[in-house]
């Protein structure tokens, strides 16, 4: 199994292996998760996460420091599409223990090198909600830029929620982490 790093970060695939370390770093982050994400918490959200990483349009992965291995959070690529758009969006969280501390930024940063690189995609779309502003800020700092707003854009804990538009582009990124 292929893992890529950074000093701090790795990502890997999940496994069924993993259920146990997931479920305890999203169980304990349910405050710092709400209102913006409901990651798996239970056995069968566990199931129905890795039923979706198996998708063809699919592309997850575990955010894991590298010091010890932890299990911290996840990043996902979806809807991934080919021909002439070339793109995915892009979905991640990490555990309230290690958030605010450069892990997510890196994380991205390696799933960026993935999209743009072998997966050889042009654009990745990240949609935030506006009230989430550690998200905004991240995005923000590794060079994506502001696209739009979507209003009522994702159905989410049983409501339409607004979000902020993002994007990179493979030609962004490339004078970014050269610049």
């Amino acid at each position: 199994m292929e893992a890529q790093t950074l000093p701090r970060v790795f990502l890997r695939p999940p496994t069924p292996t993993d259920k146990a370390a997931l479920l305890h770093v999203n169980q304990a982050s349910i405050a710092h998760h709400t209102p913006w994400i409901f990651p798996p918490i239970t056995a069968e959200q566990f199931s129905a996460y890795l039923d979706r990483c198996a998708q063809a349009d699919t592309w997850s992965r575990l955010v894991c420091q590298r010091e010890d291995g932890a299990v911290m959070g996840a990043i996902t690529l979806s809807q991934i599409f080919y021909g002439p758009l070339q793109s995915a969006y892009v979905g991640y969280y990490i555990g309230a223990a290690y958030a605010r501390q450069g892990f997510m930024r890196e994380a991205i940063a390696l799933a960026l090198d993935a999209a743009f690189g072998p997966l050889t995609l042009h654009r990745i779309e990240a949609n935030i909600q506006p009230g989430n502003h550690a998200s905004r800020a991240l995005v923000q700092r590794l060079g994506f830029t502001r696209e739009g707003y979507s209003r009522r854009y994702l159905f989410i804990a049983g409501e339409w929620r607004d979000h902020e538009r993002y994007a990179m582009l493979a030609e962004d990124w490339t004078d970014y982490a050269l610049g």
